[in-house]
């Protein structure tokens, strides 16, 4: 009825040092993201599309983080690293759920920078508060089914070679690893939804960026060229983070897979890139600086 999170717990010398480290890591993510909520529905100038699905995403991003970092630093502080499979069940439905909100989120992000750069005349028009709502909802909402169908499927296998999952959060990998038998449909299954919900909205991003970068090139002024470029290259750098990281995570065959490696890539999409993602949009976005400059001003 229970499974035991293995987490770091082979570093013993350092767990006071992985508290404090991640700690510190989730208190960044929470202000960071939580200050880009602020601005973008406070500040007047930030009142576009862009800023818009900028504020979900980081809302998108405090979720994601809130369903892996607080119960790592359970672990660590009381050295309970015991899991009932309810709560472990739960903590991989919500975060693949979130996961695949992120995947479509970066999606429609990269559909209004095209629509902004490539089609700017008709920008206001095609990307209008009412369609804007329908492209966040839709990418909250479209992984619910498909995730929570998921999590039953892989709960609904008996477990039997061991309790002990060598990961700091309930994931598909590991957990398919101490299943009884032949889990190979089980695979296919995880491959086909990784297809739909994370290929297929990364194929979208590089045919938008593609597109994008081609009418960058036909700009006449230099200027212009670097402006457009700066607006996209923020976007582009989080989309290659969380994309590569994931793909090589649940696309590699069951064989391949090793806990070390699987723990360095899930730090990379489930905590490097939520720390870096308000500083990346903030640090080179002179419209978000001025925003914030204002906010403090204020107070």
């Amino acid at each position: 009825m229970q499974f035991v999170l293995l987490g770091f717990s082979d570093l013993r010398n350092l767990q006071g040092f992985l508290f404090a480290v991640f700690f510190v890591v989730y208190i960044i993510i929470l202000i960071g993201n939580s200050l880009i909520i602020v601005i973008s529905s406070m500040d007047p100038a930030l009142q576009k599309p862009m800023y818009f699905f900028l504020a979900n995403f980081s809302s998108l991003e405090i979720c994601y983080i809130s369903v892996t970092v607080p119960r790592i630093l359970f672990n660590i502080e009381m050295q309970d690293r015991s899991i009932s499979v309810t709560s472990c069940a739960t903590q991989l439905c919500f975060f693949l759920v979130f996961g695949t909100t992120e995947s479509l989120l970066l999606a429609v992000m990269s559909y209004d920078r095209y629509v902004a750069i490539c089609n700017p005349l008709h920008y206001i028009l095609i990307m209008n508060p009412t369609k804007c709502t329908h492209l966040a909802v839709g990418s909250w909402l479209s992984g619910i089914p498909v995730q929570i169908g998921q999590t039953c499927q892989i709960f609904s296998l008996h477990f039997c070679n061991s309790n002990q999952i060598d990961h700091f959060f309930c994931d598909i990998p590991p957990i398919l690893k101490l299943a009884c038998g032949d889990t190979s449909m089980h695979e296919l299954s995880v491959y086909v939804v990784v297809m739909v919900v994370a290929a297929l909205p990364f194929i979208l991003v590089l045919t938008s960026y593609s597109k994008i970068i081609a009418t960058i090139l036909r700009l006449p002024t230099a200027k212009g060229r670097a402006k457009a470029f700066s607006t996209c290259s923020s976007h582009l750098l989080v989309v290659v983070l969380f994309y590569g990281s994931a793909t090589v995570t649940y696309l590699r065959p069951k064989s391949m897979h090793s806990p070390g490696t699987d723990k360095l890539l899930s730090l990379f999409y489930t905590v490097v890139t939520p720390m870096f993602n308000p500083l990346i949009y903030s640090l080179r976005n002179k419209e978000v600086i001025a925003a914030l400059k204002r906010l403090f001003l204020k107070a």
